[in-house]
């Protein structure tokens, strides 16, 4: 019994390695998305800024959605009982906790910056 119990304990820790790594890999693209929009404005490669604004725009559709959680955070909660900010992620626990917050604020900022330099 103490080996199933054991080898199932090891199916579910890599279960969450795996969706630790896949919700950190989205997070970069989507954050990354985020600091390139103003970079497209600066560029003027308004069709490249549009294309990731769109992205972003979707994620904020998801997670309104899904209670402003990310999907991938209830998968992760299946394979462990801990609920600290970056239990589902590779973060940093500050930027794990901050993260909408700062995110949310560099998209709006960089969207205004876009909206700008296409409008000029």
């Amino acid at each position: 019994m103490a080996v199933v119990n054991r080898e199932h304990v090891s199916r579910a820790r890599r279960a969450l390695v795996a969706v630790k790594v896949a919700h950190t890999v989205a997070w970069a693209f989507l954050g990354g998305s985020v600091l390139a929009i103003p970079v497209a404005g600066w560029l003027r490669r308004f069709d490249w800024g549009t294309a990731l604004s769109v992205i972003i725009a979707i994620e904020i559709i998801v997670l309104a959605l899904n209670g402003t959680r990310c999907p991938l955070t209830d998968v992760a909660a299946r394979y462990t009982d801990e609920r600290g900010p970056n239990f589902d992620i590779y973060l940093p626990i500050w930027l794990a906790r901050h993260n909408k917050t700062i995110f949310g604020v560099l998209f709006v900022l960089g969207e205004a910056y876009f909206v700008w330099r296409w409008a000029h």
